[in-house]
């Protein structure tokens, strides 16, 4: 006889424990499916390990340039990476006991095993020899994605490894080369230089951080550049062999690397293959992820797909917004649809954080457009505190004057455009943006000035000059 629940959500990541807590709280009888480790890629092999590493690497970048803030150290700075490897897993000991806590406070059942949707509303969970089968008057399926593979390659993921492997490395390689020049490769690039590796992105687009506004990603290549990072932008990987104790990497550009280990950053897939969705009768979209309407409800009336696998944001933060939405709509709570804007923050340092449109974007649409651009080391935060790489640009609907995006590279970007991502939810003028009362002395001053620059009317900035146009 199938155990019932309300809610049998598949995948406890930060859409699927975020959606359990959100049912649990709205007094749903909800069940969670995980194979895994509570907290899916996010906590245990992503954005938590990651950061936990990239804390160490920041400071020592600091220590290494303690002269700039006046201050000597009694020898060159070191680390001992099994210790900042501890730190790193009693974070996401810490963390996961804490999503286990919640669940027993909001009375959500764990059930450890492998989902397979065997019909609409069943769900068979495997463990070991033995079968559970679940059912529910809502299904959510929140399971995620995993990092994608190169065919042909070296599969040891000694030599060719993916970032799962690679925020729980027990060594170092001294020379590394990073296959993709996105978020999670340029994370890794700054992470790893602090710590004395020869480090080599290779990026098959015209330049790093694709998805982002162009100019962050040309800002964060100038600064890679000043570090010894070697970036090959518009530039493939022809060729990975073993040879001579490491690896050999032929480039599109004609040049030949040889380094220790290689890192594969080229995007990710979602985990959808094996849910048994064809059983369900849930559509199964493009590249395997699930298509969504606004309320995240799948093809399949009261079925429910949240975060990576439906493809509308590879975001943990999207992920538990999903969940959310979904919950409230699989409930009938106040149901909405779900339209917010969602930032991107990326941890190098300096960090760099974005939210709604690019300048391609709105260029891409027609919009015209204005664009406010703030230099982060004009402000007198910034150069007391010695951090002032980086910028501002905000970009305005000249006609509406609504505000559209809001991209910023320098020190505390990813909490800084929190501000910025309220006011866009909130659908705000320039204007609006303009006229807020930001605290002085801080970087997030930046904001509002760069605001003021895309309405011409800064005050922290020479004068625009105006170029007459003859027509």
């Amino acid at each position: 006889m199938a155990d019932h629940f309300d809610i049998v959500i598949v995948g406890s990541g930060p859409g699927g424990y975020v959606a359990a807590l959100k049912a649990g709280q709205l007094g749903a009888r909800v069940a969670v499916v995980e194979k895994g480790d509570l907290g899916g890629t996010c906590l245990n092999r992503g954005c938590i390990p990651s950061k936990a590493l990239l804390s160490s690497a920041e400071l020592l970048h600091q220590m290494q340039h303690a002269d700039e803030w006046g201050l000597t150290l009694p020898g060159a700075p070191g680390f001992d990476w099994t210790r900042i490897q501890k730190h790193k897993d009693r974070v996401i000991r810490q963390l996961r006991g804490g999503v286990g806590n919640l669940f027993k406070a909001r009375k959500v059942t764990l059930i450890q095993g492998e989902a397979v949707l065997d019909a609409p509303g069943r769900v068979a969970v495997q463990s070991g020899d033995s079968t559970r089968v679940l059912t529910g008057d809502k299904v959510i399926l929140a399971t995620g994605s995993s990092p994608a593979r190169i065919p042909g390659w070296p599969d040891d993921p000694q030599w060719v490894c993916t970032s799962d492997e690679s925020v729980h490395w027990k060594d170092l390689p001294k020379k590394l080369l990073i296959v993709g020049g996105g978020v999670i490769g340029c994370e890794f690039a700054c992470l790893l230089q602090p710590l004395g590796v020869d480090v080599t992105v290779v990026e098959m687009l015209p330049g790093l951080l694709p998805g982002l506004d162009h100019e962050l990603g040309q800002a964060l290549h100038a600064v890679f550049k000043q570090r010894g990072i070697a970036c090959h932008v518009d530039t493939r990987v022809d060729g990975m062999s073993l040879k001579d104790g490491g690896l050999e990497a032929v480039l599109s550009n004609g040049k030949v690397l040889h380094v220790d280990r290689v890192l594969v950053a080229t995007g990710r897939k979602p985990n959808t293959a094996q849910l048994g969705l064809e059983r369900a009768g849930i559509e199964l979209g493009p590249r395997g992820f699930i298509p969504v309407n606004d309320f995240m409800e799948t093809s399949l009336a009261g079925h429910y797909c949240i975060g990576d696998a439906n493809g509308r944001c590879l975001l943990a933060h999207a992920a538990s917004a999903h969940g959310v939405a979904a919950v409230e709509h699989a409930l009938n709570h106040s149901p909405k649809p779900f339209h917010s804007p969602i930032p991107s923050a990326v941890y190098t340092f300096p960090e760099i954080g974005a939210v709604g449109m690019t300048e391609q974007d709105a260029k891409e649409k027609g919009l015209p457009i204005s664009i406010g651009h703030f230099p982060i080391g004009h402000l007198g935060k910034a150069m007391a505190s010695h951090h002032t790489e980086g910028f501002v640009k905000t970009i305005r609907n000249r006609e509406t004057d609504e505000l559209l995006g809001v991209h910023m590279l320098g020190h505390a970007a990813t909490e800084c455009i929190a501000a910025a991502g309220a006011l866009l939810h909130q659908q705000v003028s320039m204007h609006d943006f303009a006229e807020t009362v930001f605290a002085h002395p801080t970087i997030s001053e930046a904001l509002k000035e760069s605001a003021e620059d895309a309405l011409g009317m800064g005050l922290h900035l020479p004068p625009r000059k105006l170029v007459r146009v003859q027509l």
